[in-house]
């Protein structure tokens, strides 16, 4: 019985870490979509970001009063409820194993030996359950790595939110007294570390934003693309942060939206015309300012000219798919970031302006009289 309480009430405190980091993952999606309306929802959404935050900051503390004997041991049996996953995920061992590879290398810096280990431990997973041709295996796959890609996106945004990287609003400006007062609660309550590009947890957000390419390349993998996809598209706020963000950053976001702009033009077939298009239409209107921006790189260029070259064929090709006033708005957007930035000729989208505007002045014709 007392190695059953000590279990317990070491494992309480994970357990609630885990449930808020999805109750926030999940509930920011619909924070999300009002917050592009109302400004005080914006607010409200960073000051939420803060307290949880702070929240994490006080958990290692928590966790260490709450620990059990020096001499505890870990039972597997008594321990089942650990990781309960992402969103509910975590009903077979299975899952709750791949939850706990996923979340610790979110977690363990990369600098670490046993980074590598670990995601080699996921990738090993991943592919076994894939593998099987069980679609319960696949369907766990698909809901894990999904909730993955979430927490992740919620951990870069919040990693850049920390160090007062980036300012939330359109074209990069607004917001910018939020982020500032934001910040300084941030470092009032210690979460700050004050290095530059480090978060709480001493990960980068570079680090981080990596990690999201690899998990949509395993969801992509999987086939299971669209989940990532729909994850980056509606992403507006991280985008935008994005803009004002350190070169490198915004170089291993470019290398994640020029992916997913690459998956996204195979998934057609799978998505209602309706569905799809808006799809495309967020992807746009949120990470083609970052792609006129943030291309360049530093020491090297972030995607090759090849690479750019069929990048831009498949933003061309988009642009295409809107309807008029939707072409109207992505290509002003366009035009105004691809002329903010002189040090970059790319992506250079003339070709689909010029046929937006003999389309639009066709409208100027008077119909044709039968």
């Amino acid at each position: 019985m007392g190695m059953m309480e000590n279990s317990a009430v070491f494992m309480a405190p994970l357990l609630l870490r885990n449930t808020v980091t999805s109750l926030l993952v999940y509930a920011d999606k619909s924070i999300l979509v009002l917050a592009e309306k109302y400004k005080a929802l914006e607010i409200f959404r960073y000051l939420v970001i803060a307290s949880f935050l702070f929240f994490l900051r006080l958990f290692p503390s928590f966790s260490q009063f709450l620990k059990a004997d020096d001499d505890y041991t870990f039972n597997s049996t008594q321990s089942s409820g650990y990781f309960v996953g992402y969103g509910g995920v975590g009903d077979s061992g299975i899952g709750r194993a791949l939850s706990q590879l996923l979340w610790s290398v979110n977690d363990i810096p990369v600098s670490s030996s046993k980074y590598g280990i670990v995601r080699s431990l996921a990738e090993q997973l991943i592919e076994e359950n894939n593998k099987e041709d069980i679609e319960a295996l696949r369907e766990m796959n698909r809901t894990v790595l999904s909730a993955a890609f979430s927490r992740t996106l919620c951990l870069v945004e919040a990693a850049m939110l920390e160090l007062g990287q980036g300012r939330v609003g359109h074209y990069g400006a607004g917001f910018g007294p939020v982020c500032y007062q934001l910040n300084r609660l941030l470092r009032a309550v210690g979460v700050g570390s004050g290095r530059v590009g480090v978060s709480r947890s001493g990960n980068s957000a570079e680090k981080l934003a990596a990690e999201l390419l690899w998990l949509a390349e395993e969801l992509a993998g999987c086939g299971f693309e669209e989940e990532a996809v729909e994850r980056w598209a509606s992403a507006s706020n991280l985008a935008a942060l994005s803009l004002s963000a350190e070169p490198r950053l915004q170089g291993s976001l470019v290398k994640v939206s020029a992916f997913l702009f690459k998956q996204m033009k195979d998934m057609d077939s799978e998505e209602t015309e309706e569905g799809s298009r808006q799809t495309k239409m967020k992807m746009l209107t949120s990470w083609l300012p970052l792609l006129c921006r943030g291309s360049n790189g530093t020491d090297m260029p972030v995607l090759s000219l090849s690479e750019r070259a069929e990048l831009e064929k498949i933003l061309e090709d988009t642009v295409d798919m809107l309807q008029h006033e939707e072409q109207e708005q992505v290509l002003s957007l366009w035009l105004h970031h691809f002329t903010y930035c002189p040090s970059s000729d790319w992506p250079n989208l003339h070709a689909s302006y010029a046929r937006w505007c003999t389309t639009s002045r066709k409208l100027f014709l008077p119909p044709l009289k039968m």
